[in-house]
């Protein structure tokens, strides 16, 4: 199985990493649809802006890669507005497109997990509390947030891959919900953290501020 996880060598609960030491972009982590209308060509950088990575490797062999995309106004504008683009849409239809993307940002948080396991039984964030794995958002205060759910990206690959490019060939893409009860964005938002840990160790991933 090819994969990049021997390339590092420090995993276990280490933040605000993504890859392996490169330092991850500041984001904006604004609650607020964005004041301009992004250019959907902008899609794979803002992508990219919004997207973490970090690996886990074992005593003897690698556990886990995960890439992780936190779905922020950002994110869902441009989504939008690429989808647009795409479709050609022009009058309602394009103003339909950018209004369900503009309501779901009162919906949960969501976060595209896209998750490579050596072993591919422990691949299973979609058993709920009977994963080998816990994942929780993680806020400012180092209060544990549990998600509402984690449920598997069903669509064709090649639609996963073209939202999200670190979609590997050995990944599984979910899509994991948390509720709003606890606010993680906001003008005065610094940090944002997603963990994911089980037995075997654990990583974490963090979205600064600007």
């Amino acid at each position: 199985m090819r994969s990049h996880f021997g390339l590092c060598l420090v995993f276990v609960a280490v933040a605000a990493l993504a890859g392996c030491g490169s330092k991850p972009p500041l984001v904006s982590l604004s609650d607020t649809w964005p004041s301009q209308l992004p250019d959907p060509d902008d899609y794979g950088d803002v992508t990219d802006t919004w997207t973490r990575r970090q690996s886990l490797a074992g005593q003897y062999q690698e556990v886990l890669e995960l890439a992780a995309t936190f779905k922020s106004p950002e994110w869902r504008a441009v989504h939008a507005a690429r989808d647009i683009e795409y479709r050609k849409l022009n009058g309602a239809a394009r103003d339909q497109v950018f209004s369900m993307a503009h309501a779901e940002m009162s919906g949960p948080y969501e976060i595209e997990l896209l998750v490579t396991t050596w072993d591919r039984r422990e691949n299973d964030l979609d058993r709920g509390k009977k994963s080998v794995w816990r994942v929780v958002l993680v806020d400012e205060q180092g209060n544990e947030i549990e998600p509402l759910e984690i449920v598997k990206d069903k669509r064709p690959t090649f639609t996963i891959r073209a939202d999200f490019p670190a979609y590997g060939d050995f990944a599984t893409a979910y899509i994991a919900r948390f509720p709003r009860s606890t606010p993680l964005l906001g003008p005065n938002a610094k940090l944002l953290r997603l963990r994911m840990s089980g037995t075997r160790g654990g990583v974490e991933l963090a979205w600064s501020a600007q």
